[in-house]
């Protein structure tokens, strides 16, 4: 079954479309799209396609930070019904814990991980689609987004470490530093955030737990009683575990709520394996990571959870009858260039 998004995921499209001088009719109606479709924020659309648009509108304008752009203006409320919750939080973990929890509501395709790393808290974040294919652009909207969440919960209180980025910097990185104001990673071994634990606990003043059990008990209302897809989900936890190391059949389990054998059985009912699952994530972020120059080949077979290079070696040489400096060797990593200037809309509502 397609997976389908909220047409909010595309909110600010045409202004940054037009904004940089493209046809959005032709590029929408190019991925099966309409720009009714995308006036109707609650309508449901594929989240392929809304992916390819962004990649396909980034090479047509040239503009390497176009998701980012996109991301720029984006407020709260653009959260659908799920933002009246959020605002009412306690804490910025619960927060997360809500995105996490109600994403079916919001953006299906987005795979959230909250990891603690001593006196670190690290948001992971990864777009995962159905078809392989590039991610750039909704990758650093899902981060641009989740970024001005966290900004619009704490304030002047939000001081993250770090934003991190696996691709390479764009030629103009403005954007990003206006954005975020914070260091950037690139080239960097997860999509995401590093902040301090103590942001995440911190408390929120405007959170009245009344106003949040009314819009908890609303939301669960809306609730699908035949839930998310397994197959789907777990998809999702092994792009994140996978470059932790800890995608294991028992870790993945636990992250569904379910042990081993439920989780076995599900994945039977859809004609599917744990290790076909594994083996398809790895063809997809195997072709990521070589793609970026800045990963070693010990590196990659590290963080596809391979201990020796030798072994990786013989699998890639399985799944795609050549050896992976080969396959580096004959592709280069190819982007649409940057504007001589950032992006920046006339209009930008920041928080």
């Amino acid at each position: 079954m397609t997976k389908l998004v909220r047409a909010a995921v595309l909110t600010n499209y045409l202004e940054v479309a037009h904004y940089l001088g493209l046809n959005p009719h032709d590029l929408l109606a190019g991925v099966g799209l309409s720009k009714a479709l995308l006036q109707a924020p609650e309508q449901r659309i594929p989240i392929d396609a809304a992916v390819r648009l962004l990649e396909d509108s980034a090479v047509a304008s040239g503009c390497q930070t176009f998701g980012l752009s996109m991301a720029e203006s984006r407020q709260l409320s653009d959260f659908g019904v799920v933002s009246l919750l959020l605002t009412h939080q306690r804490t910025l973990r619960d927060a997360l814990q809500v995105l996490v929890h109600y994403r079916h509501l919001m953006n299906d395709s987005l795979a959230i991980f909250v990891e603690e790393a001593g006196r670190m808290v690290i948001i992971r974040e990864e777009v995962v689609t159905e078809s392989p294919m590039p991610c750039r652009q909704a990758n650093e909207l899902a981060i641009g987004v989740m970024f001005r969440l966290c900004a619009a919960l704490l304030g002047a209180h939000w001081h993250p470490y770090s934003v991190n980025f696996t691709h390479q910097p764009p030629d103009n990185v403005q954007l990003h530093r206006r954005l975020f104001g914070c260091n950037l990673e690139f080239g960097s071994e997860f999509n995401g955030i590093v902040c301090p634990n103590a942001s995440v606990d911190m408390t929120n003043p405007h959170a009245d737990p009344a106003m949040a059990r009314h819009a908890q008990r609303y939301l669960d209302s809306l609730q699908s009683h035949e839930g998310p897809s397994t197959l789907f989900e777990v998809r999702k936890a092994i792009y994140l575990l996978l470059p932790m190391g800890r995608a294991t059949i028992e870790q993945i389990a636990q992250s569904q709520g379910m042990n081993v054998r439920t989780l076995q059985r599900r994945l039977k009912e859809d004609d599917c394996t744990f290790n076909d699952l594994i083996n398809d994530v790895r063809r997809d972020l195997v072709l990521r990571y070589l793609e970026n120059p800045s990963y070693s080949l010990s590196q990659v077979a590290d963080m596809l959870g391979y201990s020796m290079a030798s072994s990786f070696t013989r699998w890639f040489i399985s799944q795609f009858d050549m050896p992976p400096a080969a396959w580096r060797s004959t592709h280069k990593p190819g982007s649409p260039k940057a504007p001589t200037d950032s992006t920046t809309l006339p209009d930008s509502n920041n928080p």
